[in-house]
């Protein structure tokens, strides 16, 4: 397993990476500077070494193929810039200064042009005087450098001290920067680690994207979105499932109970198990409908069924309760197959909710009836109940909503005809209302296979 070792965050590693930067461009900067600038005082000194040598050349005289020195007061002596003449190897002029000096000016007396920067912090240049032709003598003249020397120092110095300065405003202003840069990123933190699981439409909402931030807030937006989404679908999951499954459970709880209770014969019996058998198996059929339409939903799943046999199982779902309410339910199907692009637990899922409050509602007579209708296959429930006014015809299908009549009835959490819209939709069809008061009347499409 690998250490977590040292880290740092984002804004470190940016500061960290923008002073590096600008650590080498100044020690490229301050180096590049100190080097052009110990190249033109070498040129400078080099330039006012040979014109020293030049002038003092130039008041030379020859006579008998010999150089002559001019007479002058303080002849062999020079102030400040020392001078020696050669004629030939033999020296003419000579200034005070050290011996080692001497000898390295005499070293150069018969060479070519040229020049030497000497450790007594003086540049010497020698050069060659010429006479018709015939070199005759050597001027060597000598530079002390205490002034350039001075310069190079202080540039030196001063360009190190305005690197460091420049340095430090360049971290201090990059710090700044970058926590400003960075303080919605900090917020949206702030904001995501508050949060709970309860937040699902909290948003960082940024506004339309127009940098690499904005872009990122809104990717996070359309994420949790997504993820809202998910829980949203597992609460509704759930809700439907806990709702589907309660009426066949209590069926089962009744049953048992019953059984329980006072001593029955065996036909008795064995009618409350068969009561227990078609209500187990209406849940796995509602379990196996919940789950085709999530794999539906999840375009995972494709099948066909005959809508007739879901609709002759729908119907029987409710035959118990249709007969304890003392309601006739009449079915009329074609003779041949219709075929709709929907598994069959599917079908009858979205039909049962229809049937139960037919029944629920209705005096005495449900009519259940299948046509095809173009591509479409058309399954009509009606009853002769109080029906659905024009202002719920919409308002019924909303999870939770229930109309006058069932406001009335005790029991129900509106999910079933918000479910069974919802598993219409989940294939490609519709569930309309047929507003009326003479009776319940809704129509439910679905397309054919």
């Amino acid at each position: 397993m690998r250490g977590r070792g040292f880290r740092v965050g984002v804004r470190t590693r940016l500061l960290l990476a923008v002073v590096g930067a600008v650590s080498l461009a100044l020690l490229i900067g301050v180096a590049a500077f100190n080097l052009l600038l110990d190249q033109r005082l070498t040129d400078s000194e080099v330039a006012l070494a040979r014109g020293q040598a030049a002038a003092e050349s130039s008041a030379l005289r020859v006579a008998g193929g010999h150089l002559v020195t001019p007479e002058t007061p303080d002849e062999g002596v020079k102030i400040g810039s020392p001078v020696w003449v050669f004629d030939g190897n033999r020296p003419l002029e000579t200034p005070r200064v050290a011996p080692s000096l001497t000898a390295l000016a005499t070293s150069m007396a018969d060479g070519a042009e040229r020049t030497m920067r000497v450790k007594e912090q003086i540049r010497l240049y020698a050069l060659p005087v010429v006479h018709d032709g015939v070199r005759v003598g050597t001027v060597v003249a000598g530079v002390p450098l205490d002034a350039y020397d001075e310069t190079a120092t202080i540039a030196f110095v001063g360009s190190v001290t305005l690197a460091v300065l420049l340095l430090g405003a360049v971290t201090l202003l990059t710090h700044w920067i970058l926590g400003k840069a960075l303080l919605p990123v900090s917020r949206m933190t702030e904001d995501a680690a508050a949060w709970s699981d309860h937040d699902l439409d909290q948003r960082f909402d940024r506004g339309e994207p127009y940098d690499e931030l904005t872009q990122l807030a809104a990717t996070l937006d359309a994420l949790l979105e997504r993820l809202s989404a998910s829980i949203r679908h597992e609460q509704r999951f759930a809700a439907e499932l806990s709702h589907e499954l309660r009426t066949p459970l209590a069926r089962i709880a009744a049953e048992t109970e019953l059984a329980l209770h006072r001593e029955r014969s065996s036909n008795d019996y064995r009618a409350s198990l068969e009561a227990v058998h078609r209500n187990a198996d209406q849940m796995t059929r509602t379990v196996d409908a919940l789950i085709s339409v999530a794999r539906r939903e999840a375009g995972l799943s494709r099948a066909t069924s005959d809508a007739r046999e879901a609709l002759r199982n729908a119907t029987t779902s409710v035959q118990d309760e249709a007969e304890a309410a003392g309601i006739d339910i009449r079915v009329s199907v074609p003779a041949e197959p219709v075929t709709v692009a929907i598994e069959p637990e599917l079908v009858e899922r979205i039909v049962q909710p229809l049937l139960e409050n037919a029944v629920r509602y209705g005096k005495r007579t449900v009519s259940v009836g299948l046509v095809r209708n173009g591509k479409m296959a058309t399954i009509e429930v009606v009853d002769d109940g109080t029906g659905v006014s024009t202002e719920e015809r919409n308002r019924i299908f909303e999870p939770g909503s229930r109309g006058a009549a069932a406001a009335a009835a005790p029991g129900g959490v509106g999910l079933g005809l918000a479910l069974a819209q919802r598993l219409a939709h989940s294939v490609g069809g519709e569930i309309a209302a047929e507003p009326g008061e003479s009776g319940g009347r809704f129509t439910v499409s679905l397309p054919l296979a």
